[in-house]
């Protein structure tokens, strides 16, 4: 008798564990960035911060699992919507991306015909959201960046004499280099050189010539880390050696393969984490990247992290279930983005209606090949 209680008792435990498993919430998320290619720092490391925040959620044992389902676009707009195409068709309910402003305002664009939510870490131009009610930014938007770089600049006094090099052909930067000429004038920031290249450019010699003819000791940057990586080997060649002050787009700089990040020694940028702060948050997640990949994480990857984080929050708020469809859960998710209040990697968080995150912005600075806060 005693053994067919213990029988009928371990059975019992069986069924409910079953059971329990058998409720836990399955979310899958898509996480379309470039892996590839020029920018493949980014969606390399976008990647690997939703995946380790994935990997802890579903660890966890609070009855959620999540799913990453991942693809490259190579920062090209059109493998964007392969890489969009190919995550739908795999399940996902939502989408942590895209991880680039070009191939986001593309796949926005279709995820918006068809209803997906999609909350993208680091495409930051005002066109990834703009007439688009499902796609949300983590990261602060290009005018935040360009008119909060002057501010530092002013505040900070780094520079009197100001040269810009930015890129004309590219939504992300001339975005923030507006909203930084115009928070420059509003403050009495002296701007004595302006130059632009495009995608095709190699050389940078003329654009770094002219700032440092006009007599400017500080560079600014609205760019990504290839060409500024150019524009500082241009710079040293020709003795030149102002501030140079970038935004979130240089994060990443510092594993560019091939660069000598010496060059790099001083360079100040604008982001929203600093790898060496010291909250048990940022410490627990800068060991485990560094226990996984062997380097610490830039932006992006905490860009990631909070990601997940935030979609899963507003699934829950959602009411989202494990077999719910994209298109059926998309306002819900909408609505829940905005009474969201999160703290992460980044900061503490809400969104607007717009699709607008709302967080405070810090500096660093880059000293013996490391990301440290400007005040450290």
């Amino acid at each position: 008798m005693k053994k067919l209680t213990a029988l009928i008792l371990a059975l019992c435990l069986v069924l409910a564990a079953s059971a329990a498993l058998a409720e836990d919430l399955v979310l899958k998320i898509g996480h379309i960035g470039p892996q590839t290619g020029d920018a493949a720092v980014y969606g390399t490391a976008t990647y690997r911060g939703a995946q380790i925040a994935a990997d802890e959620i579903s660890e966890a044992d609070n009855g959620i699992k999540v799913i990453i389902l991942n693809e490259d676009d190579s920062h090209d707009p059109e493998k964007s919507k392969n890489a969009y195409n190919s995550v739908m068709e795999q399940g996902a309910q939502m989408i942590v991306g895209t991880t680039t402003t070009g191939p986001c305002i593309e796949v926005g664009a279709l995820a918006y015909e068809e209803r997906v939510f999609m909350l993208t870490p680091s495409a930051s131009s005002t066109q990834v959201t703009e007439g688009k009610d499902n796609v949300y930014q983590l990261c602060f938007t290009d005018p935040n960046q360009g008119s909060a770089s002057a501010a530092v600049i002013n505040e900070r006094k780094l520079g009197t004499k100001i040269a810009v090099i930015y890129n004309n052909a590219d939504a992300y930067s001339t975005g923030i280099y507006q909203t930084f000429i115009d928070k420059a004038k509003e403050l009495g920031l002296e701007v004595v050189s302006t130059t632009t290249f495009t995608g095709e450019t190699t050389d940078y010699s003329v654009q770094v010539a002219a700032a440092k003819d006009a007599g400017a000791d500080l560079v600014f940057l609205p760019i990504y880390y290839t060409p500024a990586s150019q524009i500082l080997i241009a710079a040293k060649s020709i003795d030149y050696n102002p501030v140079f002050f970038g935004v979130d787009g240089m994060d990443g700089i510092l594993t560019l393969e091939g660069f000598d990040t010496s060059l790099a020694e001083g360079v100040m940028l604008l982001t929203p984490f600093v790898a060496d702060a010291k909250d048990e948050r940022t410490q627990n997640f800068v060991a485990k990247y560094n226990e996984l990949y062997k380097e610490v994480p830039n932006q992006f990857a905490a860009d990631g992290y909070d990601c997940v984080y935030a979609l899963v929050e507003a699934a829950k708020i959602a009411g989202v279930t494990s077999d719910a469809a994209a298109e059926d859960i998309c306002d819900n998710l909408i609505a829940a983005m905005q009474q969201l209040k999160i703290t992460g990697l980044t900061g503490t968080m809400t969104w607007s209606a717009n699709g607008e995150v709302d967080k405070v912005p810090t500096a660093m600075v880059i000293k013996g090949g490391e990301y440290v806060g400007l005040d450290n």
